[in-house]
């Protein structure tokens, strides 16, 4: 397509300048000065409103036909990565993920609709949001957000969805960069993301002197001790299916050397395939936390944080992924087998609302989050890939009646992520 190998080196050289100023989460002010500046220059009479402080939506209204309306999602912010041999000397963040990429594909794609018109002839509308806060880091800045009302969640879809930005979108299409080389272009279809949260268990004991009186102390370290003796125990009955990932440490503690510990506070994230599960192991490591504490003659305070939800990939949008991939022989590698992995995304949350896909892309060596992490292959990112694109939309289009659709109201979504919490 002319049009996009056209502006390929504008495109390349846009996404180089993001690559280089990477922003963490809510604080990405100069990366949507860029992309603003980018759209108007594409499309002088263009028409955009922001959200969450750095987020930007806009539409390419064809106002016939089904009268839905399809989101182009592109992530914005970087990764904390100080060691990343790109990252900002005072910020201490880095593209290490991949969200540069997002970002620059969204608006070549944009430019592909506003010079060819193509959006007058699709089935619905396209509308194209750049969020920010994907990536779930920085947490103490964005308690003082939440604090100040000026967010309403940790991360960034979910919180747009709490102000409206995705009221009147029906389905989503989203993309992500692939962590490894591959000696060929290659898409990724089909992969799911785990859902996780947070606990934090604050065992509280009694001090007393170590070596002097050690019998009058309550040991809130041997409490955390016991707390992941029981942990590691518990592993077994835990479902493989459900690819769960535990990870606790130590966060906070008043320890000394010749003093019995009156507080250790334990950390953990927990991941796993599905939200039922995720309950289910919250409940889980609260009983042995509970009975950790008991058993010793302490106490737990116990504080759950949500994460994210698990995603599942739409099918019926991927099934035409799938069929755009099979007929389009400008990209030669898939991978559609590796089911769900371990790894967790905001488009989960999403998901619950409404029809969602993540399509993985290569073209990047390093590993991703990793200090070596950058894009090699950007021509068949802002090219060939942008074109499989195009013709997926237009596929989409054109089978528009196999795209099953649904739609949860965030009320709906609120009761969910109140009862994890719980």
């Amino acid at each position: 397509m002319d049009i996009i190998n056209d502006y390929y080196q504008q495109a390349s050289a846009f996404c180089d300048a993001l690559f280089v100023q990477p922003e963490l989460g809510f604080k990405e002010v100069k990366t949507q000065e860029m992309v603003v500046s980018k759209l108007k220059e594409i499309n002088p009479s263009i028409e955009y409103e922001t959200f969450s402080l750095t987020g930007i939506k806009t539409y390419l209204r064809s106002n016939k036909k089904s009268g839905k309306t399809m989101a182009f999602i592109a992530e914005m912010d970087a990764v904390y990565a100080p060691n990343h041999f790109a990252s900002d000397s005072e910020s201490g963040a880095a593209h290490n993920c991949g969200h540069f990429a997002q970002t620059a594909i969204g608006v070549t794609l944009y430019n592909y609709y506003v010079q060819s018109q193509a959006y007058l002839d699709l089935d619905f509308d396209l509308c194209f949001i750049f969020v920010p806060a994907e990536e779930y880091l920085d947490l103490d800045y964005r308690k003082t957000l939440l604090t100040d009302n000026q967010i309403n969640y940790y991360g960034g879809k979910a919180d747009a969805m709490s102000k409206g930005v995705f009221d009147d979108i029906d389905f989503s299409v989203c993309t992500h960069a692939i962590g490894e080389l591959f000696e060929i272009p290659t898409i990724e279809l089909g992969c799911d993301l785990a859902g996780f949260l947070y606990k934090f268990y604050d065992f509280i004991g009694k001090p007393s002197h170590a070596g002097f009186d050690p019998f009058s102390g309550v040991n809130a370290y041997n409490m955390s001790t016991l707390f992941n003796t029981g942990l590691g125990l518990a592993r077994q009955s835990m479902k493989e299916s459900e690819g769960v990932r535990i990870n606790p440490v130590i966060t906070n503690t008043d320890m000394s050397t010749n003093i019995i510990p009156e507080h250790v506070c334990v950390g953990s994230d927990i991941r796993c395939y599905s939200t039922d599960y995720l309950v289910n192991l919250s409940h889980k490591l609260d009983r042995i936390a509970k009975g950790s504490a008991y058993a010793l003659e302490g106490e737990v305070k116990i504080t759950t944080q949500m994460g994210y939800l698990p995603f599942k990939q739409d099918a019926s949008l991927t099934k035409i992924a799938q069929t755009t991939y099979d007929k389009f022989h400008k990209i030669n590698g898939i991978i559609n087998d590796r089911g769900a992995i371990s790894a967790a995304g905001d488009i989960g949350d999403l998901a619950y609302m409404m029809p969602c896909i993540q399509i993985g892309f290569s073209g990047f060596e390093g590993t991703i989050h990793g200090n070596d992490f950058k894009l090699v292959d950007s021509k068949f990112v802002l090219t060939d890939f942008i074109e499989y694109l195009v013709h997926y939309i237009q596929d989409l289009s054109d089978d528009f009646n196999q795209v099953v659709l649904y739609k949860h109201s965030y009320e709906s979504y609120e009761k969910i992520i109140q009862s994890l919490g719980e």
